[in-house]
Protein backbone atom coordinates (compact mmCIF):
# COMPACT_ATOMS: atom_id res chain seq x y z
CA UNK A 1 0.00 0.00 0.00
CA UNK A 2 1.23 3.59 -1.21
CA UNK A 3 1.69 5.61 2.49
CA UNK A 4 1.20 9.23 2.27
CA UNK A 5 4.15 11.06 3.32
CA UNK A 6 4.45 13.83 5.52
CA UNK A 7 5.49 17.30 3.94
CA UNK A 8 7.59 19.82 5.92
CA UNK A 9 6.70 20.94 9.54
CA UNK A 10 4.43 18.51 10.24
CA UNK A 11 5.12 17.96 13.64
CA UNK A 12 6.14 13.92 13.71
CA UNK A 13 8.59 15.28 11.42
CA UNK A 14 10.85 17.10 14.37
CA UNK A 15 9.92 14.39 17.08
CA UNK A 16 12.84 12.05 17.88
CA UNK A 17 11.71 8.41 17.23
CA UNK A 18 11.38 5.32 19.34
CA UNK A 19 12.69 2.18 19.59
CA UNK A 20 11.33 -0.32 17.76
CA UNK A 21 10.46 -3.34 19.53
CA UNK A 22 9.88 -7.19 18.21
CA UNK A 23 6.79 -7.38 18.73
CA UNK A 24 5.84 -3.78 16.97
CA UNK A 25 2.37 -4.80 15.12
CA UNK A 26 2.59 -5.15 11.85
CA UNK A 27 5.81 -3.98 11.26
CA UNK A 28 7.07 -6.40 8.26
CA UNK A 29 3.87 -5.29 6.22
CA UNK A 30 5.16 -1.55 7.20
CA UNK A 31 8.16 -2.22 5.72
CA UNK A 32 6.28 -3.92 2.74
CA UNK A 33 4.58 -0.55 2.62
CA UNK A 34 7.51 1.94 3.18
CA UNK A 35 9.26 -0.32 0.21
CA UNK A 36 6.12 0.43 -2.22
CA UNK A 37 6.11 4.37 -1.29
CA UNK A 38 9.18 4.87 -1.69
CA UNK A 39 9.22 3.32 -5.73
CA UNK A 40 5.80 5.24 -6.29
CA UNK A 41 7.90 8.59 -4.91
CA UNK A 42 11.59 7.53 -6.98
CA UNK A 43 13.34 8.18 -4.07
CA UNK A 44 16.46 6.76 -2.39
CA UNK A 45 15.54 6.58 1.35
CA UNK A 46 12.45 6.97 3.29
CA UNK A 47 12.19 7.08 7.13
CA UNK A 48 9.19 5.75 9.00
CA UNK A 49 8.55 9.42 10.83
CA UNK A 50 8.21 10.49 7.26
CA UNK A 51 5.13 7.97 6.89
CA UNK A 52 3.80 9.16 10.16
CA UNK A 53 5.11 6.19 12.52
CA UNK A 54 7.64 7.74 14.91
CA UNK A 55 9.61 4.80 15.30
CA UNK A 56 13.50 4.20 14.17
CA UNK A 57 13.22 2.74 11.05
CA UNK A 58 14.50 3.45 7.72
CA UNK A 59 15.06 1.72 3.94
CA UNK A 60 17.33 2.67 1.61
CA UNK A 61 17.66 1.81 -2.23
CA UNK A 62 20.40 3.52 -3.58
CA UNK A 63 20.20 1.67 -6.95
CA UNK A 64 19.45 4.63 -8.97
CA UNK A 65 23.07 5.76 -8.61
CA UNK A 66 24.37 2.82 -9.78
CA UNK A 67 25.78 3.95 -12.88
CA UNK A 68 27.79 6.88 -11.28
CA UNK A 69 28.52 4.63 -7.83
CA UNK A 70 28.83 0.98 -9.14
CA UNK A 71 29.09 0.26 -4.87
CA UNK A 72 25.10 1.01 -5.16
CA UNK A 73 24.19 -1.17 -8.05
CA UNK A 74 22.20 -3.69 -5.40
CA UNK A 75 21.82 -1.47 -2.29
CA UNK A 76 18.62 -1.93 -0.43
CA UNK A 77 18.46 -2.51 2.79
CA UNK A 78 15.79 -2.04 6.09
CA UNK A 79 17.77 -0.17 9.35
CA UNK A 80 16.00 -1.10 12.62
CA UNK A 81 17.03 0.96 15.73
CA UNK A 82 20.62 2.17 13.84
CA UNK A 83 22.54 3.83 15.61
CA UNK A 84 26.22 5.28 14.35
CA UNK A 85 29.02 5.07 16.22
CA UNK A 86 31.26 6.50 14.43
CA UNK A 87 31.87 8.95 11.67
CA UNK A 88 34.88 10.31 9.42
CA UNK A 89 36.46 13.33 10.42
CA UNK A 90 36.67 14.49 6.57
CA UNK A 91 33.31 15.81 5.51
CA UNK A 92 31.90 16.13 1.76
CA UNK A 93 29.43 18.41 0.36
CA UNK A 94 26.59 17.31 -2.35
CA UNK A 95 23.06 18.15 -3.00
CA UNK A 96 20.51 16.80 -1.32
CA UNK A 97 17.06 16.61 -1.58
CA UNK A 98 14.07 15.47 0.72
CA UNK A 99 10.57 13.56 -0.25
CA UNK A 100 8.85 15.57 2.94
CA UNK A 101 10.48 18.87 1.09
CA UNK A 102 10.09 18.50 -2.66
CA UNK A 103 11.87 20.96 -5.05
CA UNK A 104 14.68 21.23 -2.93
CA UNK A 105 18.07 20.65 -3.23
CA UNK A 106 20.74 22.30 -1.20
CA UNK A 107 24.65 21.72 -0.76
CA UNK A 108 25.13 19.62 2.72
CA UNK A 109 28.31 19.09 4.27
CA UNK A 110 28.81 15.16 5.66
CA UNK A 111 31.01 12.68 7.17
CA UNK A 112 32.35 10.93 4.37
CA UNK A 113 32.50 7.58 6.21
CA UNK A 114 30.28 6.13 8.77
CA UNK A 115 30.22 2.76 10.40
CA UNK A 116 26.52 1.87 11.57
CA UNK A 117 25.21 -0.79 13.88
CA UNK A 118 21.60 -2.05 13.55
CA UNK A 119 19.26 -4.90 12.64
CA UNK A 120 17.57 -5.90 9.49
CA UNK A 121 14.08 -6.79 8.56
CA UNK A 122 15.02 -10.85 9.89
CA UNK A 123 16.60 -8.70 13.57
CA UNK A 124 19.95 -9.82 12.17
CA UNK A 125 22.37 -7.82 14.17
CA UNK A 126 25.11 -6.13 11.59
CA UNK A 127 27.74 -3.54 12.08
CA UNK A 128 28.89 -1.80 8.93
CA UNK A 129 30.99 1.22 7.52
CA UNK A 130 30.19 2.96 4.51
CA UNK A 131 31.32 5.98 2.65
CA UNK A 132 30.40 7.79 -0.59
CA UNK A 133 26.48 8.24 -1.22
CA UNK A 134 25.61 5.23 0.81
CA UNK A 135 26.76 7.40 3.64
CA UNK A 136 25.58 10.42 2.96
CA UNK A 137 21.33 8.54 2.28
CA UNK A 138 22.08 6.78 5.35
CA UNK A 139 22.82 9.84 7.66
CA UNK A 140 20.07 11.66 5.81
CA UNK A 141 17.44 8.82 6.91
CA UNK A 142 19.20 9.09 10.07
CA UNK A 143 18.61 12.32 11.14
CA UNK A 144 14.87 12.10 10.20
CA UNK A 145 14.94 9.63 13.40
CA UNK A 146 16.47 12.03 15.11
CA UNK A 147 14.44 14.88 14.22
CA UNK A 148 16.40 16.32 11.95
CA UNK A 149 15.43 17.96 8.53
CA UNK A 150 18.34 18.40 5.30
CA UNK A 151 17.25 22.00 5.63
CA UNK A 152 17.70 22.15 9.42
CA UNK A 153 22.19 21.85 7.94
CA UNK A 154 21.42 25.17 5.27
CA UNK A 155 23.20 27.98 6.36
CA UNK A 156 21.21 30.96 7.69
CA UNK A 157 21.34 32.80 4.56
CA UNK A 158 20.52 29.70 2.14
CA UNK A 159 17.21 29.67 4.72
CA UNK A 160 16.04 33.33 3.83
CA UNK A 161 15.87 32.14 -0.09
CA UNK A 162 14.07 29.34 0.94
CA UNK A 163 11.59 30.79 2.98
CA UNK A 164 8.74 31.17 0.56
CA UNK A 165 9.71 27.52 -1.12
CA UNK A 166 8.91 26.18 3.08
CA UNK A 167 6.15 27.89 3.34
CA UNK A 168 4.53 26.52 -0.03
CA UNK A 169 5.24 23.21 0.56
CA UNK A 170 4.24 22.85 4.71
CA UNK A 171 0.60 24.57 3.38
CA UNK A 172 0.32 22.37 0.43
CA UNK A 173 0.94 24.63 -2.21
CA UNK A 174 2.94 22.66 -4.49
CA UNK A 175 2.52 19.84 -7.02
CA UNK A 176 3.68 16.28 -6.98
CA UNK A 177 3.16 12.90 -7.67
CA UNK A 178 2.59 10.69 -4.66
CA UNK A 179 0.19 11.63 -1.66
CA UNK A 180 1.23 13.92 0.56
CA UNK A 181 -0.01 15.28 4.34
CA UNK A 182 0.60 19.02 4.94
CA UNK A 183 0.20 20.25 8.13
CA UNK A 184 -1.00 23.87 6.95
CA UNK A 185 0.34 25.61 9.58
CA UNK A 186 3.34 27.33 10.40
CA UNK A 187 6.08 26.07 12.98
CA UNK A 188 8.98 27.46 14.05
CA UNK A 189 12.07 26.45 11.92
CA UNK A 190 15.25 25.24 13.39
Amino acid sequence: MILPILAYNHPTLRKKADIVEKDYPDLQQLILDMKETLKKSEGVGLAAPQVNKSIRLFIVDATYYASKYPETKEFTKTFINPQIIEMSENTVYMPEGCLSIPGIYEDISRPETITIQYYDENWQEHTETYSTIIARIIQHEYDHLEGILFTDKVPMIRKVFLKKKLENIYSGDISIDYPMIFSKKKIKQK
